[in-house]
């Protein structure tokens, strides 16, 4: 009757433990606790559902707490009737047992309707009903086979009377839809489809339905609504309906009306008495409030670096489960290991762990211990695609985009740094949204944000700024707005927060992606050396979008006299040193060297060759291969010190014959080519290990070919992973 699947459909992040469904095994064969369980769970349901009305399922919630509160009065007459309860005949026990299972899903629908959004529920309007009708078809199926003739000695006749009229009314009862709900279930609809013909509804329309029919009164309200929506689509993979994109534009709707009805007036009061706090400081709570109710936490709940419960648990390469968070600073400080098992990681590509993330939640909700979902669910972080955006939620994003620049235009400071928040987030995802979101004209009020004394709206500025140029079309309107490059550069040079300055740098990267606007930025008073300051003092995220910038930059010959004189060089050579920046930095000098001012300035650093060396030994493979590239360079245009320097080097000749047999194709090329430059500097052979390589060694491809080979260098041949998140918190 009763399985362990029920309600599948209504999974969500409240579910409850999985224990709920399964019947009570410690009670096998203790009646009168078992007895007192139900009577128990049966008074919770009613003390704690009777009070609360739902916003839907009014009639389909008072019928089945009748229902309920029946059998409380037919429990308490059981146990108050004096006979032992091991008297109870074996069916009637059974009975019993099942009820139990009943009493947990009633439990779990009413709170289902009880806390969920209120929109929600409005879309799920038909399927609740169909839960609630199912609940009343087991309970009849359960009264028909209760055997009441046993009860005589236990039960009054009063009793015995309210349970027939309760069978006979569970036999007559049909699924009942209530006709208003659905009634503005579908009026939910025919707002949503008139926005998709760009027949955006009044003022008046919205404020009815939402305001005078839902009862969504403030922005708070508008803000749940949509939190809770977003959480669906997360919680429901394949099995959501309505589908994730038409999800999606009903959450645009909603966020379109968030502003329209209510302005920026509320969100103005929490920013300016800081009564929002950002989730990653709500989520660091987590333990202090685990802690404080003395629960053990289940230990493959908790993760291997933190020990702290995990909110977002993702795979590694080695098959391994951590935190988000932890193994994210654990990759970004250099390590290319697994911190539990020591392997090398094949890949850093992180895979969420959807199924313990589950299991993780339902534990949270069975403990009543708070869950606060993770920022980056469903965004840039995740490795599975977005849903196509609806032609309605994309009619509803531009309408909500004409109100946050009017709101840019002429609002108070404060609304003006809410406005360019909801532009960062609008401008995380999607090619259309990044092209209409810039075609509004919102990238100049964004530049005057940007020199913003608030370091709330610098920082959504700049933000906004870098998710918006992820697209190329919005990398000329950026460029072309007169003096927004500047304005970038000084939130790189002074920003208020870290964040600001790294996002500042993220963009460039971004927008040095174009060569013609390479020199551009290189000439920006300020921009090369601040680079250069963030790559030597950074966090390790601002390392890497410095040095990710620096080497599209290093592109361009006309920057490299520049780049020397405002010491990115030195900065560079010094990264070599730092393993999570070290490949990029490899792979920027060996760009530079190409040319004889490049490669004498970067001889004359002592540290160079060295540093290079070092990369050869133990690098990525990309890292080697860029190092080897490096050196080659330095040899054919750094002058003759510089080459002896190079040749010199302690174990070089072992890492080139390394290289040779183990290297990447291209290393192997560069590793060829710098043996055949000892050989120009009149050494014979090269020994390793008491092994003779001679430096006539034929390399496939190559062998032809001595003097020349690999004469010019162009960017493309320099290897270098680099890759941007747009989804910035």
């Amino acid at each position: 009757m009763a399985s362990a699947a029920i309600f599948s459909s209504l999974r969500r992040s409240r579910s409850p433990s999985l224990d709920a469904f399964l019947a009570p095994v410690h009670l096998e064969n203790d009646v009168v606790g078992l007895l007192k369980t139900l009577s128990t769970v049966a008074s919770d349901i009613i003390n704690s559902f009777s009070d609360k009305t739902p916003s839907f399922q009014k009639r389909n919630t008072r019928s089945l707490l009748r229902k309920v509160d029946l059998f409380v009065v037919l429990l308490d007459s059981v146990r108050n009737s004096g006979e032992s309860g091991s008297n109870l005949p074996s069916t009637v026990v059974l009975c019993f047992k099942e009820l139990y299972l009943l009493l947990y899903r009633s439990k779990i629908l009413l709170d289902y309707c009880t806390y969920s959004s209120k929109l929600w529920l409005l879309l799920q309007n038909p399927s609740i009903s169909g839960h609630f009708h199912d609940l009343n078809q087991e309970i009849s199926t359960l009264l028909d086979v209760l055997p009441m003739h046993e009860f005589n000695c236990l039960i009054n006749n009063d009793v015995r009377e309210q349970i027939d009229l309760l069978q006979k009314q569970s036999v007559r009862d049909k699924l009942f839809i209530d006709p208003h709900d659905e009634m503005l279930r579908l009026k939910f609809f025919r707002l949503l489809n008139e926005i998709g013909d760009e027949k955006i509804p009044t003022f008046e329309e919205f404020h009815e339905f939402f305001v005078t029919e839902l009862g969504v009164f403030d922005s708070r309200a508008c803000r749940v609504e949509i939190e809770f929506l977003e959480e669906q689509i997360v919680n429901h993979e394949s099995d959501l309906e309505p589908s994730a994109s038409v999800l999606g534009g009903f959450i645009a709707m909603i966020r379109y009306c968030r502003f329209l009805l209510f302005g920026f007036e509320e969100d103005e009061v929490e920013i300016a008495m800081g009564k929002r706090v950002k989730r990653g400081k709500k989520r660091g709570l987590i333990s202090k409030e685990i802690a404080d109710t003395f629960i053990t936490i289940p230990k493959d709940f908790c993760c291997p670096i933190s020990l702290d419960l995990m909110m977002d648990p993702v795979i590694i390469s080695t098959g391994q489960t951590f935190d988000r968070g932890s193994i994210s600073r654990w990759i970004e400080e250099g390590h290319s290991t697994c911190p539990k098992t020591g392997q090398a990681l094949v890949h850093k590509k992180l895979v969420p762990n959807r199924a313990l993330r589950n299991l993780i939640v339902q534990w949270c909700m069975a403990h009543k211990i708070p869950y606060t979902p993770p920022e980056n669910l469903g965004l840039g972080s995740e490795s599975f695609p977005a849903a196509p955006a609806s032609r309605a939620a994309v009619e509803a994003n531009k309408a909500t985009v004409r109100l946050l620049i009017q709101q840019l235009e002429n609002g108070s400071d404060c609304g003006k740094a809410i406005a360019a928040r909801e532009i960062r987030f609008l401008a995380k995802t999607g090619r259309e949204n990044r092209g209409f979101i810039a075609e509004s004209g919102v990238i100049p009020h964004l530049k005057i944000l940007l020199s913003s004394q608030s370091p709330t709206a610098q920082e959504n500025a700049v933000t906004a700024i870098l998710n918006l140029s992820i697209y190329d079309k919005n990398k000329t309107r950026i460029m072309e707005e007169d003096g927004c490059l500047r304005s970038i550069v000084s939130v790189l040079k002074s920003g208020h927060t870290i964040e600001s300055k790294e996002n500042a740098a993220a963009t460039l990267f971004s927008l040095s992606a174009v060569h013609d606007y390479k020199k551009q930025i290189a000439d920006e008073e300020g921009a090369l050396s601040t680079l250069a300051g963030l790559l030597r003092d950074g966090t390790p995220r601002g390392k890497k979008d410095a040095v990710t910038a620096l080497f599209n930059l290093s592109t361009h010959t006309a920057n490299c006299e520049k780049m020397i004189e405002y010491g990115v060089v030195k900065a560079l050579i010094e990264a070599l040193e730092n393993e999570t920046v070290a490949e990029e930095a490899a792979g920027a000098l060996a760009l530079i060297v190409r040319q004889p001012v490049g490669a004498e300035a970067v001889g004359n650093e002592e540290k160079a060759v060295i540093g290079l060396i070092g990369m050869m030994r133990c690098g990525t493979p990309r890292g080697k291969e860029n190092a080897v590239a490096a050196l080659l360079e330095l040899c054919r245009r750094g002058g003759a010190d510089t080459t002896e320097r190079v040749l010199k080097a302690p174990a070089l000749a072992g890492l080139i014959q390394s290289l040779l047999f183990t290297g990447t194709k291209r290393a192997r090329r560069k590793a060829a080519s710098l043996a055949r430059v000892f050989q120009r500097c009149h050494y014979d052979s090269l020994h390793y290990n008491g092994l003779r390589l001679g430096l006539g060694y034929g390399f496939a491809g190559n062998s032809t070919t001595t003097g020349n080979l690999d004469s010019s260098f162009p960017a493309e041949a320099v290897s270098v992973s680099m890759s941007m998140s747009v989804s910035v918190s």
